[in-house]
């Protein structure tokens, strides 16, 4: 099959620099507001190089995202790849849960922001978080350059928060830190790096947008290594500064470690500062993670193996709004799942898994089985490279999707039986598709 062929109607409005605020910033969340504490425990000052060497998975999968980009760009193109370039069934058993998976993102996000602002004010949770829904609904409905006008936006006012924290920092930061970051050795730095690697997921992000990126051959991989290396910098510079101020115990000790460094030089300035910078965070994953959602469930209409329904395209807005509105009801939905938060990251971390152990398949398959469209790749990699690249990203993802049995086997029960239902909806399509004359 053509790598482009398909119509699509889509409107090509999204930008280099927002492309790179959508990966930055489905990257950039509520984590970095909470993880330090956790990783300082267990690296203490070797958590200078645990930020770093923690971009080194997602650098991995980025570089295999970046050619198939560059190769075949696509809507939704995590699943377009796989379903083009491997099996469909395979594609769309990996999609199938990241169905499940987006929804309980959503409120993973929303609860989380919830908590941040309940620092500052008193509300009642869910009818907050079913707002939150609504608004990132409507500005999704109204169009992707609507949606990534504004992530860009919030990302741009998180930058600001961060810099501000970072500047606060500046006359007591501690560059001996970096010489103290090997004095434990490796293993504090190796076993800090699980906690350290949810960081960065969703660099990708801006992949899934494909047919909506002019030149986009050219501009996704520039997007995926310009958020990429944002990421990097910045959590780099927010570690350092929070180890400057407060060391690596309290940072350790710290159930708010961002906003205890903070106090140390901001005080009563701090709380607003931190909440503020958690509140634009969790927004603006929320506004990419539901963007790249919505997307997947207007693929899956159009390949014809959801309702065709779902692959509609708004005549004026541009958008695929049928998708739109039921990954709006979908998360809405999710507000009745467990509230175990280990629950539920459990849940979206297998998916997520999955996703790119699909995706390294796909780029394999390509490299080895399809040379007019490796031939396309506007980035220049060698079949052989791209091939290597694929296993150990397959390797890595399959490896990281068990950690989790030991916590707890019921997301793997819920995704189990979620996957069953949809491989059942799956046969009896094809088995549909198949009478018609």
């Amino acid at each position: 099959m053509d790598a482009t062929a398909g119509p699509t109607g889509l409107k090509p409005a999204v930008r280099l620099l927002d492309l790179v605020m959508l990966g930055a910033g489905t990257a950039i969340g509520a984590a970095i507001f909470t993880v330090l504490g956790p990783a300082a425990k267990v690296a203490g000052s070797g958590l200078l190089i645990a930020t770093l060497l923690s971009a080194l998975p997602m650098a991995l999968f980025a570089l295999v995202y970046a050619w198939l980009a560059s190769a075949a760009p696509a809507t939704a193109a995590s699943y377009e790849w796989q379903r083009r370039f491997t099996r469909p069934g395979l594609a769309f058993a990996i999609v199938w849960l990241r169905v499940l998976s987006n929804a309980v993102v959503m409120i993973v996000l929303a609860r989380t922001l919830t908590n941040y602002l309940s620092v500052l004010a008193t509300f009642p949770v869910k009818p907050a978080m079913l707002a939150m829904f609504t608004v990132i609904f409507v500005l999704n409905y109204l169009g992707v350059a609507v949606a990534a006008r504004v992530q860009t936006a919030l990302m741009l006012l998180l930058l600001a928060v961060l810099a501000v924290f970072v500047a606060a920092a500046g006359p007591h930061l501690k560059p001996a830190l970096f010489g103290q970051a090997l004095s434990g050795g490796w293993v504090p730095i190796a076993t800090a790096m699980p906690l350290m690697i949810q960081l960065f997921l969703g660099i990708e992000t801006s992949t899934e947008i494909g047919e909506e990126v002019a030149d986009a051959r050219r501009v996704v991989p520039l997007g995926i290594a310009g958020a990429l290396a944002l990421t990097a910098a910045v959590y780099l510079a927010v570690t350092f500064a929070a180890l400057s101020l407060i060391g690596p115990q309290r940072l350790a000790a710290s159930a708010a470690p961002l906003l205890d460094a903070a106090r140390t030089v901001l005080g009563r300035f701090a709380a607003p500062l931190i909440v503020g910078g958690a509140t634009l965070a969790l927004v603006k994953s929320m506004n990419a993670i539901f963007l790249v959602y919505a997307r997947f469930l207007f693929a899956m209409g159009r390949a014809g193996t959801l309702p065709a329904a779902l692959g509609r395209i708004h005549p004026r807005f541009g958008t695929p709004h049928v998708a739109t509105i039921l990954a709006f009801a979908a998360s809405v939905a999710g507000l009745a799942l467990p509230s175990s938060l280990l629950f539920l990251l459990l849940a979206v971390n297998v998916p997520t898994m999955m996703k790119y152990l699909g995706t390294c398949l796909a780029a394999y398959s390509v490299a080895a089985n399809h040379p007019q469209v490796a031939a396309a790749a506007r980035l220049r990699l060698a079949p052989g490279l791209v091939k290597a690249l694929s296993v150990l990203g397959m390797i890595a993802a399959i490896a990281i999707a068990t950690v989790g049995l030991g916590a707890d086997v019921r997301p793997y029960e819920l995704l189990a039986v979620w996957l069953g239902v949809g491989l059942a909806w799956y046969a009896w399509r094809k088995r549909v598709a198949e009478r018609r004359p």
